[in-house]
């Protein structure tokens, strides 16, 4: 199922301390244009709180009304706004949190907020970010908190980036990308870091076309394309720091065949204030009842 057919529903980790905040405007672009409905999603995880020894019941029950009321409220401020939602409140670990609201309403995006500061940030990249991106069915976007903050400031109408490899999410990720440059009216610049292989082989920066990167022809999509040597992290973040996106899509694969417990898309996770949609394979989004 294509992107824009599969985008009934978008699943927002909500957080109340304000960190979500980006990831919140964000979805609610994308609510507006693809006519989705929004699930906000909070959770609260008993662990957090072992460190400061065991909390009183009447407490713990305090908090989680407080933060019920919270989500109760920023609801119905979107709802004014004529957005569709949905409030979810759990206790448990976030990222399976986010994972079952996502498969009880068949999501076709999650969105989660980042701290900034150093892009994504190790802890997200190393938990909530890398167990959404390798279980779940539809992509996930990952906003950071400052990512509209001086110079990461992406320019007035700022295209949208789809960094791409031959790999199997390939298509789907193409596929988003162009749905999202045509809906939002924005140039596609596709980047592709040359592998030492096509070094050799048959790949010329200087005469490749969209066409090569299988970008249909009827496109109505604005579209150019950059080849440059280097590694894919290294490449991609020139890019970005050159071409100031408003939203990078990359395809990412079930597993990491790089060393480490982490490929190139959770290396741009963690360094980039750029929001970073990363796009499974066959994706399983279903249109939501």
């Amino acid at each position: 199922m294509s992107f824009a057919n599969g985008l009934k529903t978008i699943v927002v980790a909500a957080s109340l301390e304000g960190s979500s905040q980006a990831a919140l405007e964000y979805a609610t672009k994308l609510a507006t244009a693809y006519d989705a409905r929004l699930v906000l999603a909070h959770g609260v995880d008993p662990v957090a709180y072992a460190a400061v020894g065991e909390l009183n019941p009447k407490l713990r029950a305090g908090l989680s009304e407080d933060a019920s009321e919270a989500l109760s409220k920023l609801a119905t401020e979107l709802n004014k706004e004529g957005i569709r939602i949905h409030t979810e409140f759990h206790q448990g670990e976030i990222a399976q949190l986010l994972l079952r609201v996502a498969a009880q309403y068949e999501a076709g995006l999650i969105v989660i907020g980042t701290d900034g500061l150093s892009g994504a940030g190790a802890y997200i990249v190393g938990s909530v970010a890398e167990q959404l991106v390798r279980q779940a069915p539809c992509p996930v976007l990952a906003v950071a908190a400052d990512w509209n903050a001086g110079p990461f400031r992406p320019t007035p109408g700022g295209p949208v980036l789809l960094a791409i490899n031959k790999n199997e999410a390939a298509e789907d990720a193409l596929a988003t990308a162009l749905s999202l440059a045509e809906t939002f009216e924005r140039t596609l610049h596709i980047i592709h870091a040359r592998s030492a292989a096509e070094t050799m082989g048959f790949l010329n920066p200087s005469s490749t076309s969209p066409h090569d990167f299988g970008v249909p022809a009827d496109t109505g999509v604005k579209v150019e394309c950059h080849v440059k040597d280097g590694t894919p992290a290294d490449v991609i973040g020139s890019a970005i720091s050159q071409l100031r996106p408003s939203m990078l899509v990359i395809g990412v694969k079930r597993a990491s065949e790089t060393p480490g417990p982490h490929g190139t898309a959770f290396s741009l996770l963690a360094r980039s204030r750029v929001p970073v949609l990363c796009v499974p394979p066959a994706m399983k989004t279903a249109a939501a009842h």
